[in-house]
């Protein structure tokens, strides 16, 4: 379970022990993406330009024509909430993926590190302004989660009660974990391993901290009609949803998932 944050502690802030600093991110991206033209480095750029076309084209079409309209999410809003959030969990994705790249040489496993690690630090820095466009502290006293608890625009409860439904990504309650996160314990395990069963280790963890992602993302579309939030939301889940099919092949390539720590 993550600590919740007070106002002004950032969620982009400095990494916890073990984490991954600005300069190493920009050391591996300016040594560019790891050599080789195998056919899954073409898979994953044609991926990452599908998903930016996406976000382009709804941005260009809607947004811009209601962003006026749009009112400024508040502190407690599921717009800030997921904001905040979010970036703890792409924070997390950058180090899962910066920890791979030192343990394994398989060009594509190295080749999806490297699009996750830059593409999910640079969605985290769209948050983390958001925050700061909605002049919104980048930390909350409220748990973390506590946003997919709220009600949904149409009004239905975002708690479930005894035989109450819940509704979509509302099966949290404040204070639980981050969907997908990996704990302290699986971090420790993907440290530990190298080669081929580092690789596995990572994608089995990687294609559950996807799933989360999207998991989040399909949480705040019924929760908002902020344009640029929704676009956001299609595109996480558009890109996530290609690479967990991705990154599944290529874990049954490897021998499958893995038992992971507690």
């Amino acid at each position: 379970m993550t600590p919740a944050s007070t106002p002004d502690a950032p969620a982009t802030g400095e990494p916890a022990d073990g984490g991954v600093t600005d300069e190493e991110l920009a050391a591996w991206e300016a040594q560019g993406s790891p050599d080789g033209s195998s056919r899954t480095r073409i898979v994953i750029a044609a991926m990452a330009v599908i998903a930016i076309m996406v976000a382009a084209a709804i941005g260009f079409s809607v947004g811009r024509l209601s962003t006026l309209a749009d009112p400024t999410p508040t502190t407690t809003s599921a717009e800030a909430g997921f904001s905040r959030d979010m970036q703890v969990h792409h924070n997390q994705g950058v180090e899962l993926a910066m920890i791979i790249r030192d343990r394994t040489d398989a060009v594509d496993v190295r080749t999806l590190a490297y699009d996750i690690a830059t593409t999910q630090a640079q969605q985290s820095g769209q948050l983390y302004d958001w925050l700061v466009q909605w002049n919104l502290p980048q930390g909350s006293r409220q748990p973390d989660m506590t946003w997919m608890t709220l009600p949904t625009l149409t009004g239905a409860s975002g708690h479930a009660h005894g035989g109450d439904t819940a509704t979509p990504g509302s099966t949290h309650t404040p204070g639980d974990p981050m969907p997908g996160l990996a704990t302290p314990a699986q971090i420790d395990q993907l440290t530990a391993a190298s080669g081929l069963q580092a690789e596995r280790v990572f994608l089995t963890l990687m294609i559950a901290h996807h799933q989360g992602a999207v998991e989040m993302a399909e949480a705040l579309q019924p929760r908002t009609t902020n344009a640029t939030a929704l676009a956001f939301t299609r595109a996480v889940i558009a890109s996530q949803q290609a690479e967990i099919e991705l990154m599944t092949r290529m874990l049954d390539d490897r021998g499958g998932p893995v038992d992971l720590a507690g």
